[in-house]
């Protein structure tokens, strides 16, 4: 029973308006429970922090897995380029020399041949004549695949293609520097220098 002479307090609630005031209170009241409210629970609508992380994770994981494929498939490819191109060389390397060889074997037969004469029945001539003949064969043989043949008796010395291993005196002026004889000539193949022609070089002294 209440003091008619006890006035309330217009700014106070009572319990039952402050539950019907705030939904939340209401429904942690029903739950037993006077602390604060909730959380609501997570939906597809609303993930958590650890769902976002584990679709961010999947997504990089995928991603990792996609890159590798391409990058196997791509070392495969080139592997297989590697190999090819190393075998089409080596082809045509082996074709290369096997061209050579066949135009030597011409020069291999006549050889044999000198090399099974009678000497007593073959004079010296014949002999060096037999050689010369080989040694043209065999040098139009090399000049189709690129050989040529250094020989440079009367022309100026070239540092790039002769090598002087000793000089002579120039008989005038006009003749200094030239190649007044060749020890060695030299070889070029397809335009390599393979080896210089050692030779003798004018030197004009006056």
């Amino acid at each position: 029973m209440t003091d008619p002479n006890v006035k309330s307090d217009p700014t106070t609630t009572s319990s039952f308006e402050n539950a019907a005031i705030d939904p939340a209170t209401a429904r942690a009241a029903q739950e037993g429970g006077d602390g604060p409210p909730r959380s609501p629970r997570a939906t597809d609508e609303n993930p958590t922090i650890d769902q976002e992380i584990g679709m961010v994770a999947g997504a990089l994981e995928r991603e990792v897995a996609e890159q590798k494929e391409k990058y196997l498939r791509l070392y495969a490819e080139f592997e297989n380029f590697r190999r090819r191109s190393v075998k089409e060389r080596q082809d045509a390397e082996h074709k290369g020399m096997q061209n050579l060889l066949r135009g030597v074997l011409e020069m291999l037969d006549d050889l044999a041949r000198f090399a099974h004469v009678d000497p007593a029945s073959t004079d010296a001539r014949t002999m060096v004549e037999g050689v010369a003949m080989v040694e043209r064969k065999l040098l139009k043989s090399l000049n189709g695949h690129g050989l040529e043949v250094i020989d440079p008796k009367g022309h100026p010395f070239d540092p790039a293609l002769h090598e002087a291993i000793t000089t002579t005196p120039a008989a005038s002026k006009e003749e200094d520097h030239l190649v007044a004889q060749v020890y060695q000539v030299g070889y070029v193949h397809n335009g390599t220098l393979l080896r210089p022609a050692r030779v003798v070089v004018t030197q004009w002294n006056g």
